[in-house]
């Protein structure tokens, strides 16, 4: 039997897995196109396109388990070739095979890794410039900022007034930041995002005629800072085969925590 919310049973199950399914933690409280849960074995959670289908599933789920999301997500129609899915490894191969058998394909698209940073580290080399906390005048270039990365990365893209709705909240919340250079220019971006005892730092991009200058790595060791003098454990997830970000952030002090997969 899967209800149609979620309560602090849900919540604690989460706990294990708080890394890897961080995001999961934050949005399941919030507005959901669907949200599925047994308050056991399973919690499915999507707040709508363009965004991931997540499903969390116990580390020991039985085949029948996975058959179980599996035909979840058949019935939900979300196996259509419009949506993709963040979950674990072992879920997403039996995905995989299954959708084979019906005839379509699913595949891995990226490989993540969860990290957390309870000791930062300072860069050793400092950038030139300063972290800049946006303001609402700031509104534009945060959309473009949206709107490239997006762009880059290949998914959660949207039109532009989809992206200024989230540049106004990301604004709004004062957690969003850019680097800026030592001429002014707006040449990288991050933000966070709490929930819990916890804080998500994403939104991490450096335009690409400025990168290698170490704008990146000296803006999210000063996020992290922030995320940590206001009580939480920064957190980030990364593409797991990038391993020039990785290696920028472990020199930084995070430390990798879980990993997890994107099907689509």
């Amino acid at each position: 039997m899967m209800d149609s919310y979620v309560d602090e049973r849900d919540y604690k199950l989460l706990e294990a897995d708080k890394y890897i399914f961080f995001v999961l933690r934050r949005i399941m409280g919030g507005e959901c196109k669907l949200l599925l849960s047994d308050h056991e074995r399973m919690i499915l959670c999507f707040t709508g396109h363009p965004f991931p289908v997540w499903i969390w599933t116990a580390d020991d789920a039985s085949e029948e388990e996975m058959e179980k999301a599996y035909q979840l997500a058949k019935e939900k129609k979300l196996l259509t070739g419009e949506y993709h899915f963040n979950i674990k490894y072992s879920l997403a191969e039996y995905f995989i095979i299954r959708a084979a058998e019906d005839g379509l394909e699913l595949k891995i698209s990226t490989n993540m890794f969860a990290y957390d940073c309870l000791n930062p580290v300072k860069p050793k080399t400092e950038a030139e410039g300063e972290i800049y906390h946006c303001e609402m005048k700031d509104l534009e270039e945060v959309v473009e900022f949206l709107a490239v990365f997006h762009d880059e990365i290949g998914i959660d893209q949207k039109d532009n007034n989809g992206y200024r709705k989230d540049a106004e909240f990301f604004i709004n919340t004062g957690n969003m930041y850019l680097w800026k250079d030592e001429k002014g220019r707006s040449v990288a971006s991050c933000k966070y995002a709490p929930a819990v005892d916890m804080a998500s730092i994403n939104l991490v991009f450096t335009r690409p005629e400025y990168r290698r200058k170490h704008y990146a790595e000296n803006l999210v060791y000063q996020v992290t800072m922030k995320v940590k003098e206001a009580g939480y454990v920064p957190m980030l997830y990364t593409d797991a085969d990038y391993t020039a970000s990785n290696a920028c952030y472990e020199k930084i002090g995070y430390v990798l925590r879980g990993k997890l997969c994107t099907i689509g």
